[in-house]
């Protein structure tokens, strides 16, 4: 299957299929340098295969986690790529999860102001959220995606195939994406983490999510305001994984405890509750709100004293919300009150 997101200045193919990483010709033009960004959390084996099929290809292996988001490695790969004499005629490849997606893509569009860039996820959350739309970036310190643009993939190969071997937490964190874009926008991909079997299912779940982020970043490419109600759950989200200094609770765990916090509806979070249940997703974990709200201010959703949220009062439907940051912390000392007390 083949979607396109389709933006004003140019066209990004989504390919959805198993073993299109063992076929790379037929999709990503390879006849120049190609450097594959990859991490040693990502099997030898797909490094190997990829690099296999490039006959000018070169491998950087970073070490896998958040801390591949950082200025030093980002320094280490142009500097790689500047000894190889690569131009903006030559390829950076993204092999991995949503982290080698965001590097990959922050060293495509600023090595020499801008090369070719292709990408293939090897996560669900890569496959789900983070490989298309064009946001990439890097962290400074422990501030997610502080340092980043937008800046599109030509081609993102999505092969389900690679997905057989991640470990299940990795698989059920990069899911809630997927249960983020049910809530917001299509209530059959919320039916389907209710009511069936969540390995059964996920052809349709993922290209169903894709689905989703594609009409929004199309309607809204550089959030300006529609392509926000990707943001559910990630603004407390983001605070819990800086908090954790990026390190102990994956970004599809927070983003999850970030949902969980800023829904009203008591029913709606029930039913969510279940599905992260189902998924062994955990619910909430301890922090200082004040740590929370010092870390919503550095958001780059932040604006002076103000904050753009997400709220979900019906299935399928989100809207946005500016809210005081101070109003923020009320609602979180609030909301702790009240499950204390329960």
């Amino acid at each position: 299957m083949e979607l396109s997101v389709n933006l004003t200045e140019q066209k990004s193919r989504i390919i959805i299929e198993r073993d299109a990483m063992l076929h790379l010709a037929d999709y990503i033009d390879v006849n120049c340098k190609v450097m594959i960004i990859t991490d040693d959390g990502v099997p030898e084996r797909y490094q190997k295969q990829v690099l296999a099929q490039c006959p000018q290809g070169y491998l950087h292996v970073c070490r896998h986690g958040e801390g591949a988001k950082s200025f030093p490695v980002y320094q280490q790969i142009c500097e790689k790529l500047l000894q190889l004499n690569f131009s903006r005629k030559d390829r950076i490849l993204a092999l991995g999860g949503g982290v080698i997606g965001d590097l990959s893509g922050f060293v495509a569009a600023t090595f020499k102001r801008g090369m070719k860039f292709a990408s293939i996820p090897t996560t669900t959350l890569s496959q789900i959220d983070s490989s298309i739309g064009g946001k990439v970036a890097v962290n400074l310190g422990e501030v997610k995606n502080v340092i980043g643009t937008f800046y599109h993939p030509e081609v993102v190969l999505i092969d389900l195939n690679t997905l057989r071997t991640l470990p299940k937490r990795h698989y059920y964190n990069g899911l809630v994406e997927a249960v983020k874009a049910g809530m917001i926008a299509d209530p059959e991909i919320f039916r389907l983490f209710e009511e069936e079997e969540i390995d059964q299912a996920l052809e349709e779940i993922i290209t169903r999510s894709l689905i989703v982020k594609k009409h929004v970043v199309e309607e809204d490419e550089k959030e300006q305001n529609l392509r926000k109600i990707l943001n559910f759950g990630h603004t407390i989200g983001h605070a819990i994984e800086s908090i954790y200094h990026l390190h102990d609770y994956y970004h599809g765990e927070c983003v999850a405890m970030g949902m969980m916090k800023i829904l009203e509806d008591e029913q709606l979070k029930e039913r969510l509750k279940s599905i992260l249940k189902k998924m062994e997703i955990p619910l909430d974990v301890p922090y200082e709100i004040q740590e929370v709200i010092d870390f919503i201010k550095k958001d780059k959703k932040a604006s002076g004293d103000q904050i753009t949220i997400v709220q979900v009062r019906e299935i399928g439907k989100a809207e946005l919300i500016d809210m005081k940051i101070e109003d923020m912390r009320k609602l979180l000392l609030m909301k702790n009150i009240q499950e204390v007390t329960r």
